[in-house]
C-alpha cells in the first residue's frame, strides 16, 4: 500500500506533509487528520473542520511524473475526487468549475494544489478536505457532508484508506488532454442549466456552455452574451 500517515491534530495537512518527506524516493505519499485545526482553501480562502467527524488530507506526488499542464493536473485531479465519491454515494456528484466537489447542491469537497520544493524536489501538494459525518452547517453555507446528502453514515478510516489507494491508482495513469476536458466537462456543475451569476457586483442569468485547456470558463449571459473568465473574475451563485 501507498505511504500513507496519520495525525492526531494538525492546523493544515498541507503545511505538515513536508516532514514526511524524508528521502529523495519519497513519493505519493499520503497524509490525514481528522482534526484539522486551520484548514487553507483556494486563494486564501479558509476551510474550517468540526474535529472527528471529516477527513483532511494531502497528497505529494513528484511533478516530475506528470507532462500535463498545471490547469490540466487540477481537472484531472478533481474528475478523480469526484470519481471516487460518485462510486462511494452512487450518487450524481458534480464539479463546481474549477475544483469544488458538488453533491445535491451543497459543497463536500474543497480542493487545493500547491506546487512546492522540498528537499531539492518539486512537488504537487493535493490538498482535499472532505465533509463526512458533520451534521450541522451555517444557515447560509452552502456547505453538507455525505451523511447530510445521503443520509449514510461512512467510516472514516476505512473511507480515507479507499480514498488515498483511489487517488494513487488514478494519478499513475493520467490520461489525454482531450479525455480530461471531455470528463471534466461532462461533470460539469450546472452546465447547460440556467443560473444566476454576480459580476461587476451586478447579477445576472446566464448559462454555463464548457470549461477550457486554458483554464476559463465559458458562459453565456443575457445581458452580455458569451464570454470567458478566470476563477474570481465571476461568482456562481447556488
Amino acid at each position: 500500500m501507498p505511504h500513507l500517515f496519520y495525525l492526531k491534530e494538525c492546523s493544515s495537512t498541507n503545511d505538515e506533509i513536508s516532514k514526511f518527506l524524508l528521502y529523495e524516493n519519497s513519493d505519493f505519499v499520503g497524509l490525514h487528520t481528522f482534526n484539522q485545526t486551520k484548514g487553507r482553501g483556494q486563494y486564501g480562502n479558509t476551510w474550517s473542520s468540526v474535529a472527528e467527524k471529516n477527513l483532511a488530507y494531502t497528497l505529494a506526488a513528484k511533478i516530475e511524473n506528470f507532462t500535463c499542464s498545471d490547469f490540466m493536473f487540477n481537472y484531472y485531479t478533481a474528475i478523480i475526487i469526484r470519481d471516487f465519491l460518485a462510486n462511494l454515494t452512487e450518487q450524481n456528484v458534480k464539479i463546481k468549475w474549477p475544483n469544488d466537489i458538488i453533491l445535491k447542491s451543497k459543497k463536500i469537497v474543497g480542493i487545493l494544489i500547491e506546487k512546492k520544493k522540498i528537499n531539492q524536489t518539486n512537488y504537487f501538494i493535493i490538498g482535499s478536505g472532505i465533509n463526512i459525518l458533520q451534521e450541522k452547517f451555517d444557515e447560509i453555507s452552502n456547505a453538507g457532508s455525505l451523511l447530510t446528502q445521503t443520509g449514510k453514515t461512512f467510516n472514516l478510516d476505512e473511507l480515507t484508506i479507499d480514498f488515498h489507494n483511489y487517488l494513487v491508482e488514478k494519478l499513475k495513469k493520467i490520461p489525454s488532454d482531450e479525455e480530461i476536458m471531455h470528463r471534466f466537462n461532462q461533470s460539469l456543475f450546472r452546465k447547460d442549466e440556467i443560473s444566476v451569476f454576480e459580476l461587476n457586483k451586478r447579477r445576472q442569468n446566464g448559462i454555463i456552455k464548457q470549461t477550457d485547456e486554458n483554464g476559463k470558463i465559458w458562459i453565456e449571459l443575457e445581458e452580455d452574451g458569451l464570454k470567458s473568465f478566470y476563477h474570481k473574475e465571476i461568482k456562481l451563485l447556488y
